[in-house]
């Protein structure tokens, strides 16, 4: 799966958990708390739908700033 895949699976993922926000800006650079909003309930019900998604399972509590640095762990979590 490439990283554009990914990116767009994950857009997906973004719209349904922040309904109103519109994802069709969102890129690897755009920023999870300032740009989207994405505060902690959202960042872990976005975590249960990426997991399956993608069918894995996170392994980190690193948190992640951008859109980028969770498709890069995503692109290596399911390599």
């Amino acid at each position: 799966m490439t990283k554009e895949e990914i990116l767009s699976g994950l857009k997906e993922v973004i719209g349904a958990v922040k309904p109103k926000l519109d994802v069709s800006g969102v890129g690897m650079d755009t920023q999870l708390a300032s740009e989207l909003g994405i505060d902690s309930l959202s960042m872990l019900l976005m975590s249960l739908a990426i997991e399956t998604k993608f069918n894995f399972q996170f392994k980190t509590q690193t948190p992640f700033r951008t859109v980028g640095e969770v498709v890069d762990y995503i692109s290596e979590s399911i390599a």
